[in-house]
């Protein structure tokens, strides 16, 4: 089974001072993962995500250079390579899929082709730093579409026209490496048979693995991404992953290790009235067991079509100035503030930066 973490916001938390620990003992926050079972990275990668008078917009920064870095990081250890091409300056999920800056009011046949050479340029960039992504995955939760307002669902024939473009560009500079196209809420069986029935019935191009996220408090429960996975696996036979997946290990507040006003941060994602619809209750062992049961799902799919997790930044601890978006971020993307730490409560590390029993738990699944 793979294995894999996100910690694309890893860099920003350890120039922030963030620190980690194994048994009391200070080390490298992915080498304590890949020493507890992790095999692959995933990395999420931004077009331009500075403000255009060159401010970062924070939540890790993902440029093709920080991305570059997390790369050689990973082959370092040892470690696959998952690229997330989000095709936006900033987050992309089925909420938004704003264009990047640079290509605002271009036509459609103009941003196919931005779509190709900004996927191919980067893809050949980790080529020649020796880092070379063995899954690529052309858009994040693209259950919407993706480069709004060109390729917004239900104009599938515009969205087809867009992914195929970047498919095209990952066979051509990493021949080699697996291609995904990714949803969210891993559990709505009839988003997913609409979705890629849909998106050949439009002319979408072939592609290796289907991916899903699934986040219990927003998805449902477990049986439903079982009942989804088994389903879609006889019916697309497409192999597939988790690719964005965690547990909530505390509701304990950590506002004191931002450093933040209540006005200046948001409640974590997972909170008190989310966690009351989860099978698993929020601690520590309701963290290990989550991970157990995951395991034992992605088990029962059908040919071993289901190849693993990633977990989604189980290192993004809550550091001052680590926050999902700054202000040039909110004046990107058009929504209201405030910033702060929404995961911390979900990482794979408490707030001091120990390593949780969930990450025993995880080596041993």
């Amino acid at each position: 089974m793979i294995k894999g973490v996100d910690v694309s916001t890893l860099p920003e938390v350890e120039r922030l001072g963030g620190r980690f620990f194994d048994n009391g003992v200070e080390k490298d926050a992915l080498k304590i993962l890949k020493d507890r079972g992790a095999t692959l990275l995933r990395i999420r990668l931004w077009n331009d995500p500075y403000s255009p008078s060159g401010e970062p917009y924070g939540a890790g920064t993902n440029d093709i250079d920080c991305a570059e870095s997390l790369a050689r990081r990973a082959k370092e250890l040892g470690m696959s390579i998952m690229l997330d091409f989000h095709y936006s300056d900033f987050w992309a999920d089925p909420g938004k899929q704003i264009m990047p800056k640079a290509w605002a009011g271009l036509s459609l046949d103009e941003l196919v082709q931005k779509v190709f050479e900004f996927t191919h340029q980067s893809l050949k960039r980790l080529v020649r730093a020796g880092c070379a992504p063995e899954y690529v995955a052309v858009g994040n939760e693209i259950s919407n579409g993706l480069l709004w307002e060109h390729g917004k669902l239900p104009d599938y024939a515009s969205m087809v026209r867009l992914i195929n473009s970047g498919l095209k560009a990952v066979r051509e500079s990493v021949p080699l490496a697996k291609t995904m196209l990714h949803l969210d809420n891993g559990g709505d069986n009839a988003l997913f048979r609409r979705w890629f029935d849909g998106y050949f019935a439009a002319g979408g191009a072939d592609f290796d693995m289907i991916g899903l996220s699934y986040y219990a408090f927003w998805h449902g429960k477990m049986s439903a991404l079982r009942d989804n996975m088994r389903d879609i696996a006889l019916r697309y036979k497409k192999d597939m992953m988790i690719v964005e997946t965690s547990a909530c290990f505390t509701l304990d507040d950590y506002s004191v290790y931002e450093g933040l006003e209540r006005d200046e941060r948001k409640s974590a994602a997972a909170n008190e009235e989310l966690a009351r619809r989860v099978e698993f209750p929020p601690t520590v062992q309701g963290q290990c067991d989550f991970l157990v049961s995951l395991a034992d799902v992605i088990r029962s799919v059908p040919d071993h079509r289901c190849k693993g997790f990633v977990y989604w930044e189980p290192a993004w601890l809550p550091v001052k100035g680590s926050g999902w978006a700054n202000e040039a971020a909110l004046a990107y993307t058009g929504e209201k503030g405030p910033g702060g730490n929404e995961w911390a409560n979900q990482a794979l590390f408490d707030f001091d930066g120990n390593a949780l029993p969930a990450l025993d738990t995880f080596k041993k699944i």
